[in-house]
């Protein structure tokens, strides 16, 4: 998975983090939930102060007892990524309808992000969103870890795309009301990873298309991906893009697209050296091309490396979807 859209969205989880007041409100209700700002990766509690909804917010959680809230409060102590998630589903079982189980199970979902278990992140994630489903950070996570895992081979091949699919369109529109924001969080910050969720569905969205060999809507989707992220360019967005405009045969853009990859990607990185292949193709393509007309896309190297997402046989040695490295 990318990293800098996954820890931009673990960011996100962590600093829209919240609290529960420690004692019930008066007339046996409960206290508001309290954000605060907590590590995703550490697991430590977070402190217990009160703050109300602001107009306009977002959606605020609250635990139903102060039994709840203790649960809750010990799950998050967890620091291992399988001990979250068993503490998340023994939280689900002893509460099955609260509120707070999604935060769980997205905390140690997180977790398995930053080891890069795909299978897992899937799994959790799914359950995250089974007890959230319009929680868009989930549903974008699920939705770019489905795309980047399936293989053409896969028997149930279409049966995951429109899956991913479905998790992205749904991320999308859910971005505005889906959010768990505290009302003392950042609009700025918040704006910020609105964007990066947006960047990584619309990504996933393009990937999709590849997988389904239409290339048209990919580089839609992957444009809209681009623009979104314009502050802060990825260097995989331009891979992919590059990729996918070589597919379209238009040439000196995909060039355009493979020099920018090679440009924004951090030195020695496998985005970079995949980059630079499809450069080093592009321009052999393009100066093999005869006056005033087209050349033929020249028969690829065969390379040990399978075939990636979203990949045609052709570029079969350029994976839409790098090892995780920062670029």
């Amino acid at each position: 998975m990318r990293l800098t859209a996954i820890m931009a969205i673990m960011i996100l989880a962590a600093s829209l983090a919240w609290s529960q007041s420690s004692a019930p409100a008066q007339g046996g209700a409960p206290a508001p939930a309290t954000p605060q700002t907590q590590s995703g990766a550490s697991g430590q509690a977070p402190a217990n102060t009160q703050a109300q909804p602001a107009a306009g917010s977002h959606r605020v959680l609250q635990a139903k007892s102060q039994e709840e809230l203790k649960a809750y409060q010990d799950a998050t102590t967890k620091t291992d990524p399988a001990q979250a998630e068993a503490a998340a589903n023994d939280f689900a079982a002893k509460f099955p309808t609260s509120e707070l189980r999604a935060s769980l199970y997205i905390r140690a979902m997180n977790m398995y992000s930053q080891q890069n278990n795909a299978e897992k992140v899937i799994s959790v994630g799914e359950q995250a969103i089974a007890a959230d489903p319009t929680n868009p950070i989930p549903l974008v996570q699920v939705a770019s870890a489905v795309a980047e895992t399936t293989r053409e081979t896969d028997l149930d091949h279409e049966q995951r795309l429109t899956l991913a699919s479905k998790d992205a369109h749904a991320a999308i529109d859910n971005i505005d009301t889906g959010l768990i924001v505290p009302a003392n969080a950042d609009p700025a910050r918040v704006a910020g990873a609105k964007q990066s969720i947006l960047t990584m569905a619309y990504d996933t969205l393009g990937m999709i298309d590849m997988g389904r060999k239409d290339f048209s809507s990919a580089e839609q989707n992957l444009q809209k991906a681009i623009d979104l992220s314009k502050n802060n360019p990825e260097a995989v967005l331009y891979l992919r893009l590059s990729v996918t405009q070589d597919n379209l045969k238009q040439y000196p853009q995909a060039l355009d697209s493979a020099n920018k990859a090679a440009q924004y990607a951090k030195e020695g990185t496998p985005v970079q050296n995949l980059a630079k292949q499809q450069q080093a193709r592009l321009q052999k393509l393009m100066s093999a091309e005869p006056e005033g007309g087209s050349a033929s896309a020249p028969s690829p190297t065969p390379s040990p490396t399978p075939s990636a997402p979203g990949m045609q046989p052709g570029q079969s040695s350029m994976p839409t979807s790098p090892n995780p490295t920062p670029h």
